[in-house]
Order: structure tokens, then C-alpha cells, then sequence
């Protein structure tokens, strides 16, 4: 499938003007659902996703995450994993990016979404990869009134043992959540995995969790060199079961 042509939208944040593609958006009433990219941020691969998602009947804001660092040489997802200078840069965009002000922009693209024409006033959707997926779980924590299904997909850094962990906000979660895990990942341990399940257990907290063997952290994106055909077919069909159960009967 190829991505429709998106809205280009400009979002005023606390800290500057971020970027955003917007799919779906024509008046039609419908839910809104808010995708965080992965640490590549938006490109053809992501607008894909979420003109896939437009498709089905939702409208789907799409930021560019990265915005504070201004503009810079896009990364190519083959082969940044590889080269070593690439990946330190990669590295170094991702770790400027605290969750504080992640979670304050999350607020100004809730906002926004919400603005869109024909997003309907329920609950919204939030899926992520990689760091979006860690941004996901957060978001569905710091603004639970809104966010009524979440998917977190090979998710990094979700359970880990910062202050500011996104499992830490477990009991604050109203969302039907899922996971999509691959066992080859070191950014989502299965120690990490423990604590996960465990407080979302400990705080009732309705969840799906897949696990896919064999499978290495990236692979349910389609400009990656790990892509798995199988199971992003699988991700994607556990994505669009939970927001149509969640969104579309609330």
C-alpha cells in the first residue's frame, strides 16, 4: 500500500513549532488516534501506517518528534543499526528527548488532534514504535481521560528503572493496552517484561501482550532490515481489533 498524501500541519508546543502529518482528516466523523514514531520519525514508512489506519476510518496525527533538534540529515533505517557513526547520531537525537517534555508535547498533539475535522469527542488512540512506543505508554498513563486504547510496538524502555519509567504510572492507565514484543530485543528484557506485566496486573489494567519469537527489535516496520512479514501482519491485525473494540463501541 502506498501512504496517502497527508495535511501538513505545524503544532506550537512549549518549547517551539513541531511538524506533523495528519491522515484522514475529510469531515467525516470518526476517532482520532495519535501514532508516535519510531526513533527514525516521520517518513513514507510511517506515513504509510498511518494512511493505512486513515483507511479503516480514523484520523491519524502523526509528529515529528525530533523537532528541538531542528533540521537534519534523515537517517536510512537499512543500514544506520550497521554504521557506526550513524547509530551514535541516531542515539544521541534519541536521548535528547526526556519524557518530561515528550509528555508536554503529547498534551499540544492530543490538542490538535482533537481540532481535526470530524474527530469524534470520545476517547482517542495511541500506538508507537520503538521510542514511540515508550511515548505511548506514557501518554496513556499522563492523559488517561483520553486515551481509551494504546499499542506499544517492540517498545524501548518501558519498564526500566528510571524515576520516570512509563510502567510507574500503571495504576493512572484507563486504556485497553497491547503489547507487540520480539525476544531478540535488549531495549525490552524479559526482566523488563516482569516488572511490566506486574504492574499492570497489580493495577487491573486490561492488556494483551504477543510475544514473537525469533524476531528482533524493529520488526514490524517496513523500511527496517529485521522486518517480518508474519508478524507485522499480526501486530497489525491485534492494532485495528483493539480500536475498533475500544474506540469505535465507545
Amino acid at each position: 500500500m502506498t501512504a496517502t498524501e497527508p495535511k501538513k500541519l505545524e503544532i506550537k508546543t512549549d518549547d517551539g513549532v513541531c511538524p506533523a502529518h495528519v491522515h484522514g482528516a475529510d469531515g467525516a466523523t470518526r476517532p482520532g488516534v495519535l501514532l508516535f514514531p519510531d526513533a527514525g520519525s516521520v517518513r513514507p514508512a510511517l506515513d504509510e501506517v498511518a494512511s493505512r489506519l486513515a483507511a479503516l476510518g480514523y484520523v491519524v496525527l502523526l509528529p515529528h518528534i525530533f523537532y528541538r533538534a531542528g533540521e537534519y540529515a534523515p537517517f536510512d533505517p537499512m543500514t544506520v543499526f550497521t554504521n557506526p557513526p550513524e547509530r551514535e547520531r541516531l542515539m544521541t537525537l534519541v536521548r535528547s528527548l526526556d519524557l518530561a517534555s515528550a509528555m508536554r508535547d503529547a498534551g499540544h498533539f492530543i490538542r490538535t488532534l482533537r481540532e481535526q475535522p470530524g474527530v469524534a469527542p470520545g476517547p482517542l488512540g495511541a500506538f508507537g514504535y520503538c521510542i514511540g512506543g515508550r511515548l505511548t505508554l506514557a501518554t496513556a498513563g499522563t492523559y488517561a481521560s483520553e486515551i481509551g486504547a494504546a499499542a506499544v510496538i517492540h517498545g524501548g524502555g518501558i519498564a526500566n528503572d528510571a524515576p520516570d519509567s512509563p510502567h510507574l504510572a500503571a495504576s493512572k492507565i484507563k486504556a485497553s493496552l497491547y503489547f507487540s514484543i520480539a525476544d531478540e530485543d535488549q531495549s525490552c528484557t524479559p526482566e523488563q517484561q516482569g516488572k511490566l506485566v506486574t504492574a499492570l496486573a497489580e493495577a487491573h489494567v486490561q492488556f494483551t501482550v504477543d510475544h514473537f519469537k525469533g524476531r528482533k527489535h524493529g520488526f514490524a516496520v517496513k523500511d527496517f532490515p529485521v522486518y517480518d512479514a508474519a508478524a507485522h501482519d499480526t501486530h497489525w491485525s491485534r492494532i485495528v481489533e483493539l480500536f475498533h473494540a475500544s474506540l469505535r463501541a465507545a
